[in-house]
């Protein structure tokens, strides 16, 4: 009885601290700031942990099949566990916040990332590839961790929320990569093999990630932002009758282009991005070289953010959704002409590469954002984050069948080319009907 008492305490005592908040501007300022600094903090460590497995995960799995054609299998798999992870998130932080739903997903994928290495040690094919599907859960997560920026965050600051939360997984994510050499010597030295030392780095830094969430996110910024729209609804609630057809009508059309631009520019870029280690190393580049890189072009998926957020509220989301498939052509078509010895034009492609999808991730989230409500957000986001990360699986599996059966500069184009389409599905989006009488 006094368990239960306990319980009922603490939840009337949550529920009374989120009040607090839902009838106070400056607490919602606060707790905005706060909530900012936290996903910061969080996206640090996330970005280590992702990072860490995107460049060594292909060679790893090369060296234990003993062929290149199945080298696109670790990006694929980790990505469909992605897909679980990012609906079960979707669905966890819908019912329970952001606090226990990422929490949850980056304490996972930690968990993967410790799989991996034991795979590694004991030349386990089966407990790799199991591995790697949970491992997908911190990729998930370090995704879905960018919208907890945007819950407190009002319509001129949400791509500014947005870009905050992905210049910070810059930090880490650029370190991750360039701490292969000294984690793959830590790796040795205590009798693991080489190449699963940067997985040690990414459990540590998925398992931070979750701990810093549990215990700094509250009050839950999704909590009070329900809260809050909640309580506008009910002074709204005529208006809303009126208007709710075109509500309607403007929010699908909003999550159909902001998901088609998120899966377009994560296909082409995981794609190209997780053949380009593989063909690096088959024209004599080595682990240094391929982590360099991948850090640039990692660095590329996330220090522009900042200047992408601005560029997306001032400039508007059909320019960058344009600039977008512009730019991840011109990668595909750079990285198709590079010579395979050119340091320099492998490193411009895959700059580009990773402009292109910060460009389209971008502009994408903050087009889901617009169109949906507090209410059904997160578990809408969590649908979305699904979609993308079954295309990133579909293009790091077709990758390595791809170069197998012709080159990596055949890989390279037809992603540059397939990007295009995202412009008819950008000057689609412009002309959808607004008005009550269509």
């Amino acid at each position: 009885m006094s368990h239960t008492a306990d319980n009922s305490k603490a939840l009337e005592s949550e529920h009374n601290r989120i009040q607090n908040y839902i009838d106070s501007p400056e607490n919602q300022r606060q707790l905005y700031r706060r909530t900012l600094i936290v996903v910061v903090i969080s996206q640090i460590f996330g970005g280590a942990g992702l990072a860490a497995g995107i460049t060594v995960g292909a060679l790893i799995a090369q060296d234990m099949l003993g062929t290149d054609r199945f080298a696109g299998v670790p990006t694929a798999l980790f990505t469909l566990g992605s897909a679980a992870a990012a609906y079960l998130v979707g669905r966890l932080s819908q019912r329970y916040g952001r606090r226990y739903g990422l929490a949850a997903g980056f304490l996972t994928g930690g968990i993967g990332a410790i799989g991996v290495v034991i795979s590694a040690l004991t030349n386990n094919l089966l407990l790799l590839f199991a591995s790697l599907l949970i491992y997908g859960a911190g990729s998930a997560t370090n995704l879905q961790a960018r919208y907890a920026g945007t819950d407190m965050a009002n319509t001129k600051q949400r791509a500014t929320a947005i870009s905050i939360a992905m210049v910070s997984t810059t930090f880490g994510a650029v370190a991750g990569p360039n701490l292969v050499d000294v984690m793959g010597g830590f790796a040795a030295s205590i009798g693991v093999p080489t190449l699963a030392g940067p997985f040690i780095l990414a459990a540590t830094a998925f398992i931070l990630a979750g701990l810093v969430h549990l215990v700094f996110l509250s009050p839950d910024p999704l909590l009070v932002a329900n809260g809050l729209a909640a309580m506008k609804r009910r002074g709204k609630e005529e208006l809303s009758t009126v208007n709710s057809s075109d509500s309607q009508r403007l929010e699908g059309r909003g999550i159909v282009v902001g998901t088609a631009l998120m899966i377009f520019t994560q296909m082409v870029m995981v794609g190209i991005m997780t053949m380009t280690p593989v063909h690096m190393r088959h024209h004599g580049h080595n682990l240094s070289e391929v982590g360099m890189v991948i850090s640039i072009h990692v660095a590329f998926m996330y220090l522009p953010s900042f200047v992408t957020g601005i560029l997306v509220d001032k400039v508007g989301r059909t320019a960058m959704a344009i600039a977008a498939g512009a730019t991840l052509l011109a990668a595909g078509v750079f990285a198709a002409l590079a010579p395979a010895d050119s340091m320099l034009f492998l490193i411009i492609a895959l700059a580009l590469l990773g402009l292109g999808w910060n460009f389209g991730l971008i502009c994408g989230t903050a087009l889901i954002v617009d169109a949906t409500h507090p209410s059904t957000r997160a578990k809408t986001q969590g649908t979305v984050d699904v979609l993308i990360a079954l295309a990133g699986a579909t293009g790091g599996a077709v990758s390595g069948m791809v170069v197998a059966q012709s080159s990596y500069a055949t890989l390279s184009l037809a992603g540059g080319i397939f990007s295009l389409l995202l412009i008819p599905v950008v000057l689609w989006s412009r002309y959808k009907p607004i008005s009550s009488d269509s």
